[in-house]
């Protein structure tokens, strides 16, 4: 039986920089159990370990950091072993936006979208070390809103992941779950960003 991941694929998310903390990989452990119960945990966990990467999410640290490797790895495990569908990545991504920080954050901006969605880059050092969140353009009148992702390189699975992040966040802007929230430039299709269309 071949491995849920060749070598060639482990080789090249082991060159990928920078670091995540461990909420983020605490998501994804959250979203198996949430849908496929202890069993698709452990079922996780021996694929993980049978790639030389054993990770007892368990113990991952909330507030300490990881490589964005491991992260990566456990993004491409977890879609390949349950078969996800981009939508069921955008959940992940959705539970991803769900910190206290971003709630303290958004209470403190509640009469003000501009500013709340201008502290989007503090919400994405809350999980990352590298990359630059930015708002690009935003108009309330016709409610929609231009983001863009520079100096952040990962799995292009992981776009979906930011889909779900951004749709997280605008619904606690808005107050309800945005229209959309589409990929216009990526990184991985030779754009020098990536950078994604909200409307509302």
């Amino acid at each position: 039986m071949e491995p849920i991941i060749s070598q060639k694929e482990l080789g090249e998310l082991m060159t990928l920089n920078g670091e995540v903390r461990g909420i983020s990989l605490k998501r994804y452990k959250e979203y198996v159990l949430k849908e496929e119960g202890k069993e698709g945990l452990n079922k996780l966990e021996s694929a993980m370990k049978e790639l030389g990467h054993p990770t007892e999410y368990k113990k991952i640290e909330t507030t300490s950091f990881y490589p964005i490797s491991l992260e990566a790895i456990t993004l491409l495990t977890v879609q390949r072993l349950f078969n996800l569908s981009d939508e069921k990545l955008q959940e992940i991504g959705i539970l991803q936006s769900k910190t206290p920080m971003m709630i303290r954050l958004f209470a403190k901006y509640i009469f003000s979208f501009e500013k709340a969605a201008q502290s989007t880059q503090k919400l994405w050092r809350t999980y990352y070390t590298i990359g630059d969140l930015k708002v690009i353009e935003y108009d309330k009148e016709k409610k929609f809103a231009i983001m863009r992702l520079e100096n952040f390189h990962h799995h292009p699975l992981h776009c979906q992941i930011i889909k779900g992040y951004l749709l997280g966040i605008f619904s606690v802007l808005i107050g309800s779950k945005p229209k959309l929230c589409n990929e216009t430039k990526c990184t991985h299709k030779n754009d020098a960003y990536h950078e994604f269309l909200v409307e509302w």
